[in-house]
């Protein structure tokens, strides 16, 4: 596996057999290509839980038992699967982290495509974006579906949500995922969702300075975030942390806890578990993006976790995150004493 934690160790330890997954990330896997197959990462997945359903047993696991767990844009695959009626016979219950959730129009699809195969001076075709070597494709992609960072760029890239992703084709995806799930898409799936409380809110850290004589209602007004709606968002913040701050909380709650509530609302089931990992690390002070995949994995000493979350990350709080899971993964239910049911977000 690409990183060391996402290692399935802990869940073997505790008899939870954990299968990793790669699958085609950015154009090749998302771009919309005329005359070829779309969604080939969405396939992707698909193709790796049928191979878990056909051989899983071979390695002690339980193809009828099988639960699906992803976070940032594999919390996005997890909600989009749980969209998709065709594959619910592949899976079982549902663990989805800190979802991206961006599904993106056709017709946008079809311009990226396009934009793409000029800048590289081919044809918009499956012959003619297969010449061009991978890394040159990567190079060209990126000026293309980039965020900027000016305050117009973060408002379209939070609220706008990803260039590129997941499409409605009409085929394998016919209707945005939300939908779905409010439509009843998945509804007997038992489901756990939640994020961390400052995703990306650490974003605008390093102008922090400069911004701290700008205000904050200023600052929301400029990326259009203005009226009784910004009033009543604010006032669930704290007043400290200036511009900087505020608009940083904005892009966590706009790109990631928003969809939590989405769901949760969408789907308001007995078998639906929300959650908030609000530990804050002692290196940047913020319970940011991606800190709880150590503690969901139990692999606090694995390398790189001590820059993120410092040299001694609470073990207790890893055995609770990991062990809920494993008491899901083993029973699809988690005990309302120590899980409310999903919990609601106050975000725009």
């Amino acid at each position: 596996i690409a990183s060391p934690w996402y290692d399935g160790a802990s869940f073997a330890r505790n008899g939870v057999v954990t299968v990793t997954l790669s699958y085609r990330l950015a154009f090749p896997g998302f771009g919309w290509v005329p005359g070829s197959e779309q969604n080939r990462g969405v396939r992707d997945w698909i193709a790796v839980l049928e191979w878990v359903r056909e051989n899983i047993a071979a390695f002690g696991g339980d193809p009828d038992r099988v639960t699906i767990a992803g976070q940032s844009a594999g919390g996005g695959a997890v909600l989009t699967l749980l969209g998709i009626p065709e594959t619910h016979d592949l899976f079982h219950a549902a663990w989805c982290m800190s979802p991206t959730l961006s599904l993106v129009d056709r017709h946008a699809a079809l311009a990226l495509s396009e934009a793409l195969a000029a800048a590289l001076g081919v044809e918009n075709t499956a012959e003619g974006l297969g010449s061009v070597p991978p890394r040159e494709l990567g190079r060209a992609q990126k000026p293309l579906v980039a965020a900027s960072r000016s305050l117009a760029g973060i408002r379209q890239s939070v609220a706008g949500g990803l260039r590129i992703g997941p499409t409605i084709d009409g085929e394998l995806i016919d209707r945005p995922t939300i939908s779905a799930i409010r439509a009843g898409s998945g509804s007997a799936i038992p489901l756990v969702i939640g994020s961390t409380d400052d995703e990306f809110t650490m974003v605008l850290d390093p102008y922090a300075r400069l911004l701290r004589w700008v205000p904050a209602s200023l600052a929301l007004a400029l990326i259009g975030f203005r009226g009784e709606r910004a009033h009543a968002w604010r006032a669930g913040y704290p007043r400290t942390g200036g511009a900087a701050r505020l608009l940083g909380q904005y892009a966590t709650d706009m790109g990631f806890r928003r969809h939590v509530r989405r769901v949760g609302d969408a789907r308001r089931a007995e078998n639906t578990w929300g959650y908030r990992f609000a530990w804050p690390s002692p290196v940047s002070g913020w319970a940011l993006h991606c800190l709880d995949v150590p503690f969901f994995f139990d692999v606090l000493r694995a390398p790189g976790v001590a820059r993120v979350a410092g040299e001694d990350p609470p073990q207790e709080l890893a055995d609770e995150i990991h062990g809920s899971a494993v008491e899901f993964i083993t029973t699809h239910a988690l005990r309302r004493a120590t899980w409310p049911a999903a919990a609601v977000f106050d975000t725009p």
